[in-house]
């Protein structure tokens, strides 16, 4: 099965980083979880960020939610202008096995929802993305995850076959999709599950780290 592997494919959060809203906002609601989570879910809602991470701009989504929301238009410009500050610590468990995977001759590559305002600063901040052999975001093409449009985008532009790659994310939707689209997809929930999961495939990684 190892000669059959052509690549291993990412997302970024959740699986190689740790971003989340959360790290910004429980600060800016002063630890009242459950007004966070309100917002959250009702103003910067996950398919208001499903927006910016399709290509909407910031300004004119801000300006948008704004206009809707007055009297919450600082937290909600606050999403932009201390946007890194919804950045965590790299998962260093998947990190250690992209670089493992890297070390034993198979390309890795990134597949993302993210802006691509943003991204730029994730890139700088995070120095393991520079030696993936290629990333494509959501937002540099205007489409995103589970769009198959993105999956055939990103396979045609580094000429990879969906079978011999196998892509890792950790929302079913985006699993489904790629499945649908013919890759080997894995489910990731934390890095010994993903360890096991790509040793079941024979990539020649090591059983456990440590």
């Amino acid at each position: 099965m190892a000669n059959r592997i052509s690549a291993v494919v990412f997302d970024l959060g959740g699986v190689l980083i740790d971003w989340n809203p959360r790290h910004l906002y429980r600060g800016l609601f002063g630890g009242d979880d459950a007004a966070m989570e309100r917002f959250l879910r009702e103003v910067c809602s996950p398919e208001w960020n499903a927006r910016l991470d399709a290509g909407q701009s910031f300004a004119d989504s801000i300006a948008e939610l704004s206009l809707a929301h007055p009297d919450q238009s600082e937290l909600i410009a606050a999403y932009r202008l201390r946007w890194p500050e919804m950045l965590g610590e790299a998962l260093h468990g998947t990190v250690a096995i992209l670089h493992e995977v890297r070390d034993a001759g198979i390309p890795t590559y990134a597949l993302s929802n993210w802006s691509a305002e943003t991204f730029p600063l994730a890139r700088s901040r995070y120095p393991f993305l520079d030696e993936m052999d290629g990333i494509l975001i959501s937002g540099t093409v205007k489409v995103a995850k589970p769009d198959p449009a993105i999956f055939h985008i990103f396979l045609d532009r580094f000429g990879l076959r969906p079978e011999t790659t196998v892509y890792i994310d950790d929302w079913d939707p985006n699993i489904d999709a790629a499945t649908e689209f013919g890759m080997i997809a894995i489910r990731f929930e934390e890095a010994a599950h993903l360890r096991r999961d790509l040793r079941r495939l024979d990539v020649p990684i090591a059983a456990e780290t440590g």
